[in-house]
C-alpha cells in the first residue's frame, strides 16, 4: 500500500510513451482501484472497478473466526482497503460484480452504495476443459478411489472444495451418514484438497478433516466414503466427467458461496448439481437451471435433493442438457466478453479526455524540473531566508520552474507575495488545487477548471453539512466557485473521516481536506494539490521524481506521495505530515521556513543530479 502512489506515477509516465492514452481504465481489487481512481481522476477518463473481494466482507468474517481486530488490520491493512473500495465506488462509472448477491449483500455494506452503477458480468468458464465426456472415455481417477470403496459402480456424490468450515463438508458427511437410502443408492466422494499428514496441516484444515474421519467412523462408512489424500489440478475436469458418466451428482453445501466457480465447471461437463441457496449459486441456477438449491443447514433437504436427482434419470438427463446449454449460453468466456463490451462501449462519450497540448508560456516549455512550495509557513516566516531563497531561483530560473501551491484565494495569495516580495511563479496553484494560472499575466488554465467541474455538487454539499456540529462555514470571501471552506471546533464537531462518510452516504463524490486541526475544506473529486501538481507536471513534461515539493499540512499529502522529492521544513514537523517520514521520500530539514527549502535542495542536489541519497 505504500508504494501505490509512486506506482501509479510511474504507470502515468509507462502509457505517455504509449502510442494513445486509454479510453477506459478498469482495476481488479482494491489496491489497483487506489492507482484507477488516481489515473483516470487525471485523464479524464471513467473507471471501470472489478472488486473480486471486498474488505468489508472479509473483516466481518475474519471477526467471526476470532481474530482480533488489531490483528487483522496488522496483516491486511483492512482499513486502508475498506477506504480504497469506498473511494473507488465513489468515483467508478460502472462496477462489475459476479453475481447479484455481491450487489446486494457484499457492496451493501459499503457507505457510497449505487447499485445503479453496478451490473453482474460472471466470469467465464474454460469450456475446452470442462465439458462433457465422450462415449466409452476412460477414467484414470478411477483407479486412484477404488480401494476405498466396496461398490464402485454406483453413483458417485462428489464434494470438490478445499477442506474448510465454512465450505460445510460436515454437514454433508452427515446427512449422508443419516440417510439409508443415500448410502443404497450412491458412494461419496469428498475431494478435500492435499494432504501427507493432517497433524501438520493448519489448524482449521485439521479440524475439518478429523471431524471427517470421526463422522465416517461414527456412522461406519467404511466401503461407502472415498476421501483421497492428493489430486492434481489437471484431474478435476476428469474427475468431473467420471461422475457424470456414472449418473451421479455434483454437492456445493457451504455456508454461503460468493461466486460458485465449480458448479459452474461441474454443468459444463454435464454434471446436475445440488448447491447453497446463499449466495452466486441462486443466480447460477437461475440462469442455468441445472440442479437443486438447498438449505446448506437442512440435511434433509439435501438429502432430499440429492435422491430426486439420483432416482429420477429424466431428471437428472434434463439437468444436465440444461447445465450444457446453459453455462455455454451464460458463463462462456465468449459471453463475458460479449456482454462486457456492451456495458463499457458507450462510456467513454459521457467523459472528456484531457488534451495533452502544453499551456502557451514558452519560457516553461524547455525547463526539466520545477520546485514547489507553499506559502504559509514554508516561504513566508524568515525573511533573510527567503531572500536567499529568491535569489537562488533566480540563478537559476533557465532550468527550473517555480510554482506556489496554496490554499489561498489568487487574490490574497498575491498580496502576500507582493507584501514579502516573492516574484510571481511560473505555475500558481491555488484555492487547493482548484485554480492554476501560469506565467507574470497569470493565464488561467481553463482546461482545469472544466475538469474538475465533473461530478461536483456545491449545492448538495451545503444541504448535507449544514447540520454538522462543529462544522461552520466560513465566510464568503474564503469560497471559491470549486471549494467550500468551513471552520472546524475539534471540541464539537465529529473526525474528520465522518464527514467523509456522511457525504459518501449521501453519494456526494468530494475530497474532504482537514489542515491545522482547525479547518476543513471541501472540493471536487478530481481537485487537489496532488492532481494539480501532477496534471502541470504532465503537460510541462517534467518527470515527477525532478519535481522537489516542500509542504506540510493534511492539504500537501498527496503532493508529497509517490515519486516527488519532499521537504518538509522544520517549523512544520509536528503538522499532520509526520506520519508519513517512514514510508514517502520526504526530507524532515533542521532549517525552518525557506532556509529548510535551501537544505533540501542541496539534500536532494536538486540543481545537479537531482536524487534521493543512497536510492
Amino acid at each position: 500500500w505504500d508504494h501505490l502512489d509512486s506506482f501509479a506515477d510511474n504507470l502515468l509516465l509507462w502509457l505517455d510513451g504509449q502510442p494513445r492514452m486509454p479510453s477506459i481504465v478498469h482495476s481488479h481489487y482494491a489496491d489497483a482501484g487506489y492507482v484507477g481512481v488516481r489515473l483516470s481522476n487525471l485523464l479524464g477518463v471513467p473507471l471501470v472497478h472489478t472488486g473480486h473481494s471486498l474488505g468489508r466482507d472479509k473483516r466481518k468474517r475474519l471477526l467471526a473466526r476470532g481474530l482480533s481486530r488489531d490483528d487483522i488490520e496488522r496483516t491486511y491493512c483492512i482499513a486502508r482497503r475498506i477506504d480504497a473500495e469506498e473511494e473507488v465506488l465513489a468515483n467508478a462509472a460502472l462496477v462489475i460484480t459476479s453475481t447479484r448477491n455481491e450487489i446486494e449483500a457484499q457492496y451493501g455494506l459499503y457507505n457510497f452504495y449505487d447499485p445503479g452503477r453496478m451490473t453482474v458480468i460472471p466470469p467465464g468458464t474454460d469450456l475446452r476443459q470442462f465439458h462433457p465426456g465422450a462415449a466409452g472415455e476412460k477414467f484414470g481417477f478411477r483407479d486412484e478411489i477404488a480401494d476405498f470403496l466396496r461398490r464402485p459402480e454406483k453413483p458417485l456424490i462428489l464434494s470438490l472444495s478445499r477442506p474448510d468450515e465454512r465450505k460445510n463438508i460436515l454437514t454433508l458427511v452427515e446427512t449422508y451418514g443419516g440417510s439409508p437410502a443415500l448410502q443404497e443408492r450412491a458412494n461419496l466422494l469428498i475431494v478435500a484438497g492435499n494432504r501427507d499428514d493432517i497433524r501438520d496441516m493448519d489448524h482449521g484444515a485439521q479440524s475439518v478433516l478429523t471431524n471427517i474421519l470421526l463422522w465416517i467412523d461414527y456412522y461406519n462408512l467404511y466401503g461407502k466414503v472415498a476421501l483421497p489424500k492428493r489430486h492434481r489440478a489437471d484431474q478435476v475436469p476428469e474427475i468431473y466427467r467420471m461422475v457424470a458418466a456414472g449418473g451421479g451428482v455434483f454437492v456445493n453445501p457451504a455456508l454461503t458461496e460468493p461466486f460458485g466457480l465449480t458448479l459452474l465447471e461441474a454443468a459444463a461437463s454435464g454434471l446436475p448439481v445440488v448447491a447453497t441457496e446463499n449466495g452466486g449459486p441462486v443466480d447460477i441456477l437461475g440462469n442455468c437451471d441445472c440442479g437443486e438449491l438447498v438449505d446448506p443447514l437442512d440435511r434433509e433437504q439435501i438429502a432430499a435433493a440429492l435422491l430426486k436427482l439420483l432416482d429420477d434419470r429424466r431428471i437428472w438427463e434434463a439437468k444436465a442438457r440444461n447445465g450444457i446449454e446453459g453455462v455455454g449460453q451464460h458463463y462462456s468466456w465468449r459471453a463475458h466478453a460479449a456482454s462486457y463490451i456492451e456495458h463499457v462501449q458507450g462510456l467513454p462519450q459521457t467523459y472528456t479526455p484531457l488534451p495533452a497540448r502544453q499551456p502557451e508560456v514558452p519560457a516553461l516549455r524547455y525547463r526539466d524540473r520545477m520546485l514547489v512550495s507553499d506559502l504559509d509557513q514554508n516561504l513566508v516566516g524568515d525573511e533573510a531566508a527567503l531572500r536567499r531563497f529568491v535569489a537562488c531561483m533566480r540563478e537559476q530560473r533557465k532550468s527550473v520552474s517555480f510554482a506556489i501551491a496554496t490554499g489561498r484565494r489568487i487574490d490574497a495569495a498575491l498580496a502576500i507575495m507582493k507584501k514579502h516580495g516573492i516574484p510571481r511563479p511560473d505555475v500558481l496553484i491555488s484555492s487547493l488545487g482548484t485554480r492554476i494560472h501560469y506565467g507574470p499575466s497569470l493565464t488561467e488554465d481553463d482546461l482545469w477548471a472544466d475538469h474538475i467541474d465533473h461530478d461536483w455538487s456545491p449545492r448538495r454539499i451545503r444541504q448535507a453539512l449544514a447540520a454538522v456540529p462543529g462544522l461552520l462555514l466560513q465566510e464568503r470571501e474564503h469560497q471559491t466557485p470549486s471549494k467550500l471552506s468551513y471552520y472546524y471546533d475539534q471540541s464539537l464537531a465529529p473526525p474528520p473521516q465522518a464527514i467523509t462518510t456522511l457525504l459518501r452516504k449521501a453519494e456526494i463524490n468530494a475530497n474532504v481536506l482537514f489542515s491545522f486541526g482547525q479547518f476543513v475544506d471541501v472540493l471536487p473529486s478530481r481537485a487537489s494539490k496532488g492532481q494539480a501538481l501532477r496534471y502541470v507536471a504532465h503537460r510541462l513534461e517534467i518527470p515527477l521524481d525532478q519535481v522537489l515539493v516542500a509542504g506540510g499540512s493534511g492539504a500537501d499529502e498527496d503532493m508529497m506521495r509517490g515519486n516527488t522529492l519532499g521537504v518538509v521544513v522544520a517549523n512544520r514537523h509536528h503538522e499532520e505530515l509526520s506520519s508519513l517520514a517512514d514510508v514517502e521520500r520526504i526530507y524532515f530539514a533542521r532549517g525552518a521556513f525557506a532556509e529548510g527549502i535551501l537544505e533540501a535542495i542541496d539534500y536532494y542536489d536538486f540543481f545537479g543530479d537531482c536524487r534521493v541519497p543512497g536510492e
